[in-house]
């Protein structure tokens, strides 16, 4: 049967040599590799006691904002939502009710805002959707945790003003 192409190379594997077969050569190149490294400068950093520098552009964990007299800015128009390319954000809207004119800026108001963190990919795109200035990323980072019901960050955790030590998300397991 003839080839249809000519690339087809036929590999010939030659026989190692006694000190290839023993793995001295190996051996001795890997623990230069090792002592090499060994005496640098170590990459890591002591985290929480160190912290590395984040540069000034960096998108963190999101913050709901508030305006100057206390009320939130977040008037439910879902631009953030729909802008999200991940769908880690949603929202309820309500109407505000008299008396409220102190909590809320508009007639409308977020209800319920969550977003989901585990699928939130912080490309700041909510940031950029927002016309009220309502959303923004700050510079800290997502903290670790081992169940992820305690990675979708309701309203009340989001809201400036709102210490996040305070308001932590229920422990379960």
């Amino acid at each position: 049967m003839e080839a249809l192409t000519t690339r087809r190379k036929v590999l010939e594997q030659k026989r190692m040599t006694l000190l290839e077969r023993i793995y001295l050569p190996a051996i001795a190149s890997g623990m230069g590799i090792t002592l090499r490294h060994f005496f640098k400068k170590k990459a890591t950093i002591n985290f929480p006691e160190q912290q590395r520098p984040v540069p000034r552009v960096y998108r963190g964990l999101h913050i709901l904002n508030r305006d100057e007299q206390g009320r939130e800015r977040c008037t439910a128009c879902g631009l953030c939502a729909v802008a999200c390319p991940a769908e880690a954000i949603t929202m309820e809207a309500a109407e505000r009710k008299p008396g409220e004119e102190n909590l809320y800026r508009e007639e409308k108001y977020a209800a319920k805002y969550e977003i989901n963190m585990l699928r939130c990919i912080f490309c700041g795109f909510c940031e950029d959707a927002c016309p009220k200035d309502a959303i923004y990323l700050e510079t800290t980072f997502a903290p670790a945790n081992y169940n992820r019901n305690n990675f979708i960050y309701t309203k009340d955790m989001l809201l400036l003003g709102a210490k996040r030590e305070e308001i932590k998300p229920p422990l379960t397991q």
